[in-house]
């Protein structure tokens, strides 16, 4: 059997653990929101979270008839009973959850922000995914 060669390992390790960084995926479908952002946004959390609510209405001032909708998803205590993980489960860790933000017109989706979290999702975390959707449109 050949050795592995060690720039292999390095690559390797480096690929492992930049999979375990805390970095949103973010996911532009319409175009145009970049250059003519909303003017309002209605908002949905699910499941309910009063925390992940009421910091999103200190941030911005939500419109219920609004055409827009910010729809907040998240999900804690994600676990995985799959052995074919387990070497990546045994160096970095899985996520233990999981939070997406996304805007909508109707049912078409425009823009998507994801990010896995080593820990539960919490109200800090959709300040700051909902930050960052406001950086990037310029709202």
């Amino acid at each position: 059997m050949q050795k592995m060669k060690p720039y292999y390992l390095v690559i390797l390790l480096i690929f492992l653990f930049n999979g375990c960084k805390e970095k949103p995926l973010i996911h532009v479908y319409d175009k145009s929101i970049r250059t003519e952002p909303p003017t309002c946004l209605a908002l949905s959390v699910f499941p309910q979270n009063d925390a992940m609510e009421s910091v999103l209405k200190k941030r911005y001032t939500f419109t219920p008839s609004c055409p827009y909708r910010l729809e907040v998803s998240y999900k804690n205590g994600i676990h995985c009973n799959s052995n074919q993980n387990s070497q990546i489960k045994a160096l970095a860790g899985m996520p233990k959850s999981y939070l997406r933000l996304e805007i909508r017109r109707g049912l078409s989706l425009q823009y998507s922000y994801y990010i896995d979290l080593a820990g539960d999702a919490t109200a800090e975390d959709v300040e700051e995914g909902f930050e960052e959707i406001v950086s990037d449109l310029g709202m």
